[in-house]
């Protein structure tokens, strides 16, 4: 028998999965991501969350035959490493990962991507037609793309490819992003970003009646959405998202041309009529390229684990044809 391991670090959870030679997942486990102080502690963490995925199997690690890990950046690939996460404590420069793994499997299979390549490792492993040119898009605390053209998973020198989030879409400039820069589709329609935009908004016309708690600290996206249809700002704020969606996801379907686009995220997976629906209707009018068929993940918020756990089982490319055993 051989066995898969795949690995989802987020700033939030981490979580691990084993897998058997067809595939099907036999253990599981999940905890939360260590809050430093060191970069080494959420490594142990990762390592903790492995070796019980293993227990919950009834396997040992160095049974592993290879493992496939999707993260949150940036990252020194070379090292095998995250860099400065910008969602973890400042005290946390650097996570290793693939070494640590690959010594805890006793094996040099070790596949490392950005979370977003994990999603359109997995969207491909699972989808019907295993397509070639495909793009998973997350709209979540952040916005990402994971990209596979021609076959091949674009992490880039870095792995830091796919960072669609940080993209220009208003010259103006008129939000800062939380990395620092202006103007960046995270910065208006990110979970993280919705709120500032809002009182944005706001502030640009205070006529407009709200009774969103826009002076809360704990205001958040999911406040707008709930009122949806009921509030004339949070109509206001989705209709302006739109708009801002429809410019990014334009820019990478002309940029790539892949024939799926896969949306998951929560923002995107909670509002799927609020927020994709509309980005089907306006991007389909903005083309020059063909017109990709534009979907929602069957895997929520399994997507990048289940990418992790493909990428273990195809040389890290997501592609069923090589998978062998």
């Amino acid at each position: 028998m051989v066995y898969y391991a795949g690995v989802d670090l987020g700033a939030t959870n981490v979580r691990a999965a084993v897998g058997d030679d067809d595939g099907t997942t036999i253990g599981v486990s999940r905890n939360e991501t260590p809050r430093g102080p060191t970069g080494i502690d959420v490594t142990e963490g990762v390592l903790r969350t492995f070796r019980e995925a293993c227990d919950d199997a009834g396997i040992e690690p160095t049974w592993i035959e290879a493992a496939g890990i999707g993260s949150i950046g940036p990252f020194d690939l070379a090292e095998g490493a995250v860099i400065d996460p910008a969602n973890l404590p400042d005290s946390i420069d650097r996570i290793p990962l693939t070494g640590p793994i690959e010594k805890l499997i006793d094996s040099e299979e070790v596949y490392l991507h950005n979370d977003t390549n994990a999603g359109v490792i997995g969207e491909r492993f699972h989808a019907d037609r295993n397509p070639d040119d495909m793009v998973y898009i997350t709209i979540s605390s952040g916005i990402g793309a994971g990209v596979c053209c021609d076959g091949e998973i674009l992490d880039g020198w870095d792995g830091n490819a796919g960072e669609v989030g940080h993209t220009v879409v208003d010259p103006r400039g008129r939000l800062t992003c939380g990395c620092g820069h202006d103007g960046h589709w995270e910065a208006y329609c990110s979970g993280n970003g919705i709120p500032e935009y809002t009182r944005l908004l706001a502030e640009d016309d205070p006529t407009i009646e709200t009774s969103l708690p826009l002076e809360d600290p704990a205001f958040t996206a999911r406040d707008v959405f709930e009122l949806a249809g009921e509030d004339e700002l949070a109509d206001y704020t989705i209709e302006q998202l739109v708009h801002w969606n429809a410019l990014g996801v334009t820019n990478v379907v002309q940029s790539f041309a892949p024939l799926v686009v896969s949306f998951g995220g929560a923002v995107a997976l909670y509002n799927e009529k609020l927020v994709v629906d509309p980005i089907r209707e306006r991007v389909s009018e903005m083309l020059l390229n063909n017109v990709p068929e534009f979907r929602v993940t069957d895997h929520g918020d399994d997507v990048v684990l289940e990418g992790a756990l493909a990428s273990a089982m195809t040389g890290g490319t997501g592609d069923r044809r090589k998978f062998t055993t």
